[in-house]
């Protein structure tokens, strides 16, 4: 998201559908001088709501442009504006159990520069991987969890993601369910891996459900985590081809391999800017 060393402005909008918009907010930027390098746009024709995704190269200073932009997309265009900077890396905290293929996937994206962010620590309920995170140069925390701990748990587990500034928390398997009221103190997103094609087979071992229906297709979704167990709203989610001749761990394996890549998809999406939540539904520009 970066062109020549410079710092590109990117804004998700949304609200009322009305005539005129895209073009406004075209003549805007190019009436300071700046350069569109992606715009892309969805109506919900249904609810009458416009969405759009710009991402430009300003003429001038970034960070003042962009205040400009999102007091215009206010008064002059009726929306609702999310704008980042293209040099900004959001600091993202890991939540892990004991299930690590999703884990050293995403940690090994982030290490290797593949992911518009960096990892600003790790959070496990079990020590398993605690080795493996301090190889790859991580903090790592363990906080036990127990039904009596539950509270305690959650408040040192909110001290850690407030004390690294995270701008986003994801759910690698971390196989613990987040209170109403952690999701509301957080202050930032949470996305987490089902291995299921949700809502299909939510809850635990999906893919021994999935057997014993005889499907002929498992899947993984990756979702912004709700206080309602597996009904928040789904950022990606892919599929693979079985057949009664696969059984529990093969759909296991094969699940595996679903979920890593579905994970990865969710959380560079959410780090480029490229989602807009609305109505426990997602718009996903590409």
């Amino acid at each position: 998201m970066q062109t020549n060393g410079h710092t590109r402005i990117i804004a998700l909008l949304n609200g009322p559908d009305r005539p005129g918009l895209v073009a406004k907010a075209a003549g805007w930027i190019f009436e300071r001088g700046g350069n569109v390098h992606h715009a892309d746009q969805h109506r919900d024709g249904e609810a009458g709501i416009f969405f759009q995704r710009l991402e430009w190269l300003p003429n001038g200073d970034a960070s003042a442009e962009a205040g400009e932009f999102e007091r215009f997309a206010a008064d002059e265009l009726g929306m609702r504006a999310q704008i980042a900077l293209s040099s900004e890396q959001p600091r993202v905290v890991v939540m892990v159990s004991k299930i690590e293929h999703c884990f050293h996937d995403i940690v090994l994206r982030f290490t290797s520069g593949e992911m518009p962010g960096q990892i600003a620590g790790v959070i496990s309920n079990h020590t398993d991987l605690e080795a493996a995170t301090r190889n790859y140069g991580l903090t790592f925390h363990h906080v036990p969890v127990t039904k009596a701990n539950k509270d305690e748990a959650e408040d040192r587990q909110l001290a850690i993601v407030h004390e690294a500034q995270a701008d986003l928390v994801i759910m690698a398997r971390y196989m613990q369910v987040l209170s109403d009221r952690f999701l509301k103190e957080l202050g930032c997103p949470v996305i987490n891996i089902h291995h299921s094609f949700l809502p299909a087979f939510a809850g635990g071992k999906p893919y021994h459900q999935a057997f014993a229906r005889g499907v002929k297709l498992i899947g993984a979704t990756a979702h912004y985590a709700t206080a309602d167990l597996d009904e928040g709203p789904i950022i990606a989610q892919d599929v693979s081809r079985v057949s009664h001749r696969h059984g529990p761990a093969e759909l296991v394996r094969r699940g595996k391999d679903l979920e890593k890549t579905v994970f990865a998809q969710a959380v560079r999406w959410h780090l480029e800017h490229r989602i807009l939540v609305y109505n426990n539904k997602t718009v996903v520009f590409d």
